[in-house]
């Protein structure tokens, strides 16, 4: 692994990051990596088991103990939490809920940060989407995007989302589940969601999926050739 291999998309949740990571993995022949998938799996872990979700240690000793990782064959790559495949469940409002307490943890986000260097190790080009993916992980990564977009545009994007998933949420809801995930993420001690200096900041709130990849395309390619 190096840096020159690695471009990360970090920003809050309703932004808009997965479905570009996924997009211009594509685009550029890179692998994908959904950290925040990994967390949210710590958190059904922590539903599960019925471990206090700011238990740090007790969750990293469970992630150690049953497993959190990635089927490679599909695509997108599916979440495996002790060998069951969870992709689906991660993404229930509950989950949603509880997932920026377990990231809090220090314990936790040491042990899936090791494991996010360890995949990258094993990809000769990956695209990595979370909350410190460009801070934190890889700060030396070829490039780092930092997404924003309008409080109001995320809440519609992730009310869609869910409703698209056949679940029953209120926009009212998901705003507030949003707006707790928000103060947790900004105001944590160890990996606070940031933009990094020296970060591409993108506002996808008025653009569209097609428009901001090919904007993030241009700019990975750009740099990757004067590497």
């Amino acid at each position: 692994m190096t840096a020159r291999s690695i471009i990360t998309i970090d920003g809050a949740a309703g932004t808009g990051k997965s479905s570009v990571a996924q997009l211009l993995a594509k685009r550029i022949g890179a692998g994908c990596l959904d950290s925040g998938a990994m967390y949210r799996a710590v958190a059904v872990l922590a539903k599960d088991y019925e471990i206090d979700p700011k238990d740090g240690p007790m969750l990293a000793a469970k992630v150690n103990d049953v497993g959190v990782s990635f089927n490679w064959n599909n695509d997108p790559p599916t979440v495996m939490l002790g060998g069951v495949d969870v992709s689906e469940r991660i993404r229930e409002l509950d989950i949603s809920g509880i997932v920026s307490s377990v990231a809090k943890q220090p314990e936790v986000r040491a042990v899936l940060m090791n494991q996010q260097r360890i995949i990258a190790s094993t990809h000769p080009l990956l695209v990595t989407e979370g909350r410190d993916q460009g801070s934190v992980v890889f700060p030396e990564a070829v490039v780092r995007f930092f997404l924003e977009a309008d409080f109001e545009e995320r809440t519609k994007r992730r009310t869609k989302q869910l409703l698209e998933a056949g679940k029953d949420v209120h926009p009212d809801v998901v705003a507030e589940d949003i707006k707790n995930r928000d103060r947790i993420d900004t105001t944590r001690s160890d990996g606070p969601l940031i933009c990094a200096e020296g970060a591409v900041v993108i506002n996808t709130s008025s653009q569209s999926l097609e428009e901001v990849v090919e904007t993030m395309e241009r700019i990975v390619r750009d740099a990757m050739k004067g590497s």
